[in-house]
């Protein structure tokens, strides 16, 4: 008989259950300082200087950045770019995965902590949660306490200035869609648009919800990088850890007292680190997929360290290498080839960009007549030209047709004089005797040319089509 191979119980002695429709439990911040809040505020007044500056700046008496749909134009900064060139923002979105990438490799998720749009709106609603309700226990408490006169006060206070900067931020971000200052006149006199009307209110509502409402549940459960991120990590990525072999065991002690006297780590489980968590985890458990590494944690605990008269980096940002006693390498394939992809996707679009034509040139030809017999008996096709300007000024074109020596050009005009940022759109006609034909179908290169310049030039083929020649 064979002997039963031993069968080890390792089932926990308490098993938790998760109920994946419970009700949303609040989560009030503490208010802190420190290093790593000084440098999200920064980071976040420079990041609405862009969102809400650019919107109002002009260059040559138009909106810097607009992007134009009725017209099918885009306006950045001086430059005009068509539905054509809408191949350049797949360019910018791989420039931006693979920058997400490198720094994701590098230094976890940064992103999420200091410069994503939830993570930053969200922090401007905590802190209209503060003005108005007051700090962490007096909102724990002011939940708690029956409706009466000061909660409807307070609370319609809040939601007064979250639906303010919500209404703002719509405002902004309609506006580098629709000129924001007529715009804001629209919206003043109660003039606007049904559509301008329809999408303000829409972001408004939007802005509000996710976060007014929804919160880290937008990053736990909506945002699909919390899920991928680990793929990007290796153990030389820096991320907010808590230094577990220092800080236990845990326990209260007075200001003075040697963690070692009483055979305790450095944590003294005030829970500090818990209080200022933006999505009420805590951080002493291990890394979690809820960690936006804001660094709160960091600032808090160094806060207390300090108090204590304990050296700071109980919680800090490291490398599983590092708080394994191995040395961090910072230099890796990994974060090399990210490395080398963005700066090639950089590279090749800064080529792009600054090769772009001045002059876009499209030519069709007349469909409803393949030829027809001219005065004098030359075989004649007819074209519809289109010249667009993407300059900032009024330019004057030549054009010119080739193909065939023999090949006459009319026009109702020697040149084609557009203006900034428009198409015209003309009919020219193509004439060639019937003795130079060759064929029933040549190729022909219309090219236009500017009269100021000729490097600013654009080419277009078509055919040129005739009768059978016997």
């Amino acid at each position: 008989m064979s002997e039963k191979i031993p069968v080890k119980d390792i089932s926990p002695d308490k098993i938790e259950t998760v109920d994946l429709y419970a009700k949303r439990e609040n989560i009030h911040t503490r208010s802190y300082k420190g290093f790593f809040k000084n440098i999200r505020l920064a980071g976040v007044a420079a990041l609405f200087l862009l969102f809400f500056g650019t919107a109002w700046l002009n260059v040559d008496g138009r909106q810097a950045v607009l992007w134009d749909l009725p017209a099918r134009q885009f306006h950045i900064f001086g430059a005009t770019f068509q539905p054509q060139d809408f191949f350049l923002l797949s360019f910018l979105l791989i420039i931006c995965a693979f920058g997400l990438f490198f720094i994701t490799t590098f230094a976890g998720r940064i992103w999420c902590g200091y410069t994503c749009p939830q993570t930053v709106w969200t922090w401007i609603f905590m802190w209209a949660e503060r003005v108005t309700e007051g700090e962490r226990n007096a909102r724990i408490k002011l939940d708690a306490a029956p409706l009466s006169a000061n909660k409807v006060l307070r609370r319609s206070a809040k939601h007064t200035l979250w639906v303010l900067v919500s209404l703002v931020t719509a405002l902004t971000f309609v506006g580098y869609f629709t000129p924001i200052r007529g715009l804001l006149v629209d919206l003043v006199t109660f003039n606007l648009n049904g559509w301008a009307a329809f999408w303000i209110f829409f972001f408004t509502a939007a802005t509000y919800i996710n976060a007014g409402w929804l919160r880290e549940q937008v990053c736990f459960y909506m945002c699909p990088y919390a899920r991928f991120q680990s793929v990007m990590f290796d153990k030389d990525t820096m991320v907010v850890t808590y230094d577990y072999n220092r800080g236990e065991d845990r326990g209260p002690r007075k200001k003075g007292v040697e963690p070692a006297e009483l055979g305790l780590g450095d944590c003294i489980d005030c829970t500090m680190c818990v209080q200022v968590c933006p999505t009420g985890i805590d951080i002493r458990d291990g890394l979690q997929h809820e960690c936006i590494q804001c660094a709160a944690c960091i600032d808090a605990c160094d806060d207390v360290m300090d108090k204590m008269g304990y050296e700071r980096g109980l919680i800090r940002y490291t490398t599983e290498h590092n708080m394994a006693g191995q040395k961090t390498r910072v230099l890796r394939p990994r974060l090399i080839g990210y490395g080398a992809a963005l700066l090639l996707m950089i590279g090749m679009f800064v080529v792009t960009v600054g090769n772009m034509a001045q002059v876009n040139l499209d030519v069709q030809r007349d469909r409803n007549v393949l030829y027809r017999e001219a005065r004098g008996g030359a075989i004649e096709n007819v074209y519809i030209i289109k010249v667009m300007n993407k300059g900032q000024e009024t330019r004057t074109f030549t054009l010119a047709v080739e193909g065939h020596p023999e090949l006459d050009l009319v026009m109702s005009a020697d040149r084609l004089t557009v203006e900034p940022s428009s198409l015209l759109q003309v009919p020219v006609n193509v004439q060639l005797e019937p003795e130079f034909m060759e064929g029933t179908n040549m190729p022909i290169t219309f090219i236009v040319t500017a009269a100021d310049d000729d490097s600013v030039s654009a080419t277009s083929e078509s055919r040129f089509m005739g009768p059978t020649v016997r």
